[in-house]
């Protein structure tokens, strides 16, 4: 699953996906289960797709405004916000600086250039993914039989390993695992499917 520009989540109720995308998306699926069944709360789980970790859901309101809470807001800085750009600080010894006034565009052009080479390493993306997937199997699956020699082959690159041992966990969180561990197994791409 590669690296999205904005946000997405994936929600589990009892164990079983219940929802992926947007945030809002998600969160208001969530909530319209709650409405069908109010003793769910405990038992609903939401995960970022882009770091695995845990997230926590504010599923108070209508189904309309919790999806508008959890939307990422956008604010008025300074900057050009209609492109989506905002400034931040950024440290540099001068010898960086002396390097990126040379550089065609300006010292921004050049740190977007260099940015956006790097999210394109193929490396950069496997070594996400395993952190991502290894962080999701972590909260998720922790005592997942098997998830202790699973994590091992998800950080050794052993593909085979990793679907055996996994095999035996519940599907849904199963297919989440190995959807967020496929860039660092470029063949198990083909085995799961997309939601």
């Amino acid at each position: 699953m590669p690296h999205s520009e904005s946000p997405r989540w994936t929600a589990f109720l009892d164990g079983r996906r219940l929802a992926s995308g947007a945030p809002g998306c998600v969160v208001k699926a969530a909530r319209k289960a709650l409405d069908a069944d109010p003793e769910a709360e405990s038992r609903l789980s939401f995960y970022s797709d882009d770091t695995g970790r845990p997230l926590d859901a504010d599923l108070r309101g209508t189904p309309e405004e919790v999806a508008e809470r959890a939307e990422p807001q956008k604010s008025v800085k300074p900057g050009r916000p209609k492109l989506g750009v905002s400034p931040r600080e950024v440290t540099l010894l001068p010898r960086h600086w002396d390097w990126l006034a040379t550089q065609p565009g300006g010292a921004s052009a050049a740190l977007r250039r260099l940015v956006e080479e790097a999210r394109k390493d193929p490396r950069a993306e496997a070594k996400r993914a395993q952190t991502a997937a290894g962080n999701f199997m972590t909260a998720a699956l922790g005592d997942a039989p098997d998830y202790e020699e699973a994590s091992r082959a998800l950080y050794a690159k052993d593909q085979a390993r990793f679907l055996a041992l996994t095999e035996g966990w519940p599907e849904d969180l199963r297919d989440h695992a190995r959807r967020l561990a496929a860039p660092s197994f470029p063949e198990l791409q083909d085995v799961t499917p997309a939601p």
